[in-house]
């Protein structure tokens, strides 16, 4: 292990159960509550917008498993989400499953991990976190009565699945640093003392998931890694036999699993960079085609649907034809489609200017029916404008940019540029109503697509991760660059937004460029990068090594070193910041935002506000009811519009 000489004068803040950590955290927010109290007017009429926008009693389209069709639904008024099914049609009798209004009553927060029916669609099995913490408790439900049985099982992480019985659920369970780590067996009507360990993974590089064939033949096991997968399958019809391996774990391959009815499917990378369709045996179904990054299957009895991305579009391709769309630039996924023998395929499509909207398209005629567009009151599609822009980084990649701005906006006016760039996951261009305050104040709000995420294949991913990941900050730098340099924002107008890991990315664009923006906002960042990725007592270090790098190992120390955020704090001006952070996160520390505000405080040379805003009964994605979260956002909105003079 690498040492390193320098005092950390923060440490201290990691003593959770320290009464001076928790008089700390809360006294940082009295402060950020302080300096923005003269917009507490502004905080009030954001959230009144976004309230106004939103059509709160709302609910899903209806989806057909066997005899019945769910939906979830909202209630004005209500905070969180109400799943419900009908009996015979989308018209019958409403019934409804979970309530988590009720789940919530008591508590500061509430999550719900996974819901599933059972195959005789008699019982509910679901989970739920009431900290932010992510460790969940399993609950079986009669859903006649509509009562909970007496089964309970705590400490249970995400995914579930039932065997065709109706009498066994598979779940798993995650270890001392939140790693999923074993597949449990639970029988109905057993005490959790007698669930059975099923499997257990050892190697501290995998998460165990378990999932369930549309065709309701088989329970799946994954055991992955950040680069490898083993897949198992186990017969649904003997939930006590074995799951049998179909994807042997070799270092580097990565592989999902389908069932098609007649055969077993596999997307995977072995041989295909950007992924191939095989069958059980090898053979091509799909053939790998460069720079399409192949995502996901979905096969339905004689058909299959294709999710790809490519140049930043993430699309859907039905029995080999690319679904058309009405926008150049958008996002489609699969939407629900619980059937395996269906008459149609259901996909969720949206842009930066059309709201999310359920389209049913006909696996035979392909005729296109949009059965419902998400509600939102005065706003006009007309009125506003998205395209896709080209920045070009230091090393002359060509980096594209997602922008969406009221037509009537004057060039040269406020900007949000956010980023993310890690994990391969892709930050798409979609429509949110609560971005419309913004944009009716004359920002413009642009997505950069930089390496290390996975909007031009995976090649892309690999140019931004490990030993590459400087690509990242110096692409969102680029993108940054080009705004300003053709005209569509100056650096005094400029804000950039990232979390998580994109709130590392905040970090080192803060320490690299700081004069480029005005303001930056950083949620739940991760960046005391080097600190924590030496210490794998934390949760999910050990996993994360092959995205990041082992700083133990030779060349990654000195990597991640000059890049993390925290370890290069300089004494010179910063723009105005708002960083946020969850006591009970764990995924990011709240430590690390507390440390790096703190250090930042002592050492930057500016008088810019720089506020640390923590949730203390919430995890990593900060709080869960629907009207907090707005409430969240209209702060995090005002801060921006403040930082830039236009409160």
């Amino acid at each position: 292990m690498h040492g390193d000489e320098r005092v950390d004068d923060w440490f201290w803040l990691r003593e959770r159960e320290n009464p001076e950590v928790r008089a700390y955290l809360e006294a940082e927010n009295g402060y950020a509550d302080e300096v923005m109290a003269h917009t507490r007017e502004l905080q009030d009429q954001l959230f009144a917008e976004f309230k106004h926008r939103v059509v709160e009693t709302d609910s899903t389209v209806p989806a057909r498993k066997g005899g019945h069709w769910y939906y979830r639904r909202t209630v004005d008024g209500l905070e969180y989400t109400i799943h419900c099914r009908r009996a015979g049609s989308e018209e019958g009798p409403e019934q409804v499953v979970l309530d988590e209004n009720e789940l919530a009553a008591g508590n500061e927060y509430l999550g719900v991990g996974a819901l599933a029916v059972s195959p005789d669609a008699r019982l509910l099995a679901y989970t739920v976190d009431t900290t932010g913490a992510e460790r969940f408790t399993l609950r079986l439900r009669d859903l006649d009565s509509g009562l909970d049985l007496d089964d309970e099982v705590p400490d249970v992480y995400y995914g579930l699945a039932w065997g065709n019985d109706s009498r066994t659920v598979f779940y798993t369970r995650p270890n001392a640093v939140m790693r999923p780590w074993q597949l449990w067996r639970h029988s109905l009507g057993t005490p959790a003392g007698r669930d059975v360990c099923v499997l257990q993974e050892d190697d501290e590089r995998f998460f165990v998931g378990v999932g369930r064939t549309r065709s309701d033949r088989f329970v799946v096991v994954c055991l992955e890694s950040m680069v490898t997968t083993e897949v198992r399958v186990l017969d649904a019809d003997d939930p006590l036999g074995e799951p049998r391996i179909v994807v042997p774990r070799r270092q580097g391959v990565e592989a999902s699993v389908e069932d098609a009815g007649d055969r077993l499917l596999v997307l995977t990378n072995d041989g295909a960079p950007d992924f191939h369709l095989v069958d059980e045996r090898g053979d091509d179904v799909v053939p790998e085609r460069a720079g399409v990054r192949l995502l996901d299957v979905d096969a339905f009895a004689g058909h299959i649907a294709l999710t790809e991305r490519a140049e930043a579009i993430q699309r859907l391709r039905l029995d080999g034809s690319v679904v058309d769309q009405p926008e150049e630039v958008y996002s489609a996924r699969p939407g629900e489609n619980p059937e395996f023998d269906a008459d149609v395929f259901r996909l969720q499509y949206t842009s930066l200017v059309t709201p999310e909207s359920t389209v049913d398209l006909d696996f035979v005629t392909g005729e296109r029916r949009e059965r419902k567009r998400q509600p939102v009151r005065d706003y006009d599609t007309a009125g506003y404008a998205s395209e896709r822009l080209w920045a070009q980084a230091e090393d002359g990649t060509r980096v594209p940019i997602s922008i969406v701005h009221r037509r009537d906006r004057p060039s040269g006016g406020p900007l949000l540029l956010y980023g993310y760039g890690s994990y391969e996951h892709s930050i798409l261009p979609a429509f949110s109503p609560l971005r419309l305050s913004l944009l009716d104040r004359g920002f413009a709000w642009a997505i950069a697509h930089i390496r290390g995420g996975g909007e031009m294949g995976r090649s892309w991913y690999e140019q931004g991760k490990l030993e590459h990941k400087p690509n990242t900050f110096n692409d969102f730098i680029a993108c940054a660059e080009h705004l300003i340099g053709e005209g569509w924002t100056s650096a005094d107008r400029l804000v950039a937004r990232g979390g998580s890991a994109g709130g590392l990315l905040m970090g080192a664009v803060a320490n690299l460029r700081p004069d480029l923006f005005a303001a930056i906002v950083a949620e739940v960042p991760f960046v005391d990068t080097v600190t924590t990725m030496l210490d794998d007592s934390i949760p999910l270090t050990a996993i994360e090594w092959e995205e990041w790098g082992d700083p133990r190992t030779a060349g990654f120390y000195e990597v991640m070193k000059a890049y993390s955020p925290y370890d290069n704090v300089e004494a010179k001006r910063y723009p105005a910041m708002l960083v946020t952070a969850g006591l009970n996160d764990p995924r990011v520390a709240y430590w690390e935002p507390a440390k790096w505000v703190a250090k930042l405080r002592a050492t930057k040379t500016d008088a810019n506000r720089l506020l640390l805003k923590t949730q203390l009964g919430a995890g990593h994605a900060g709080p869960s009811g629907r009207y907090e979260v707005w409430r969240e956002e209209a702060f995090v909105d005002a801060f921006i519009l403040d930082a830039l003079g236009l409160a």
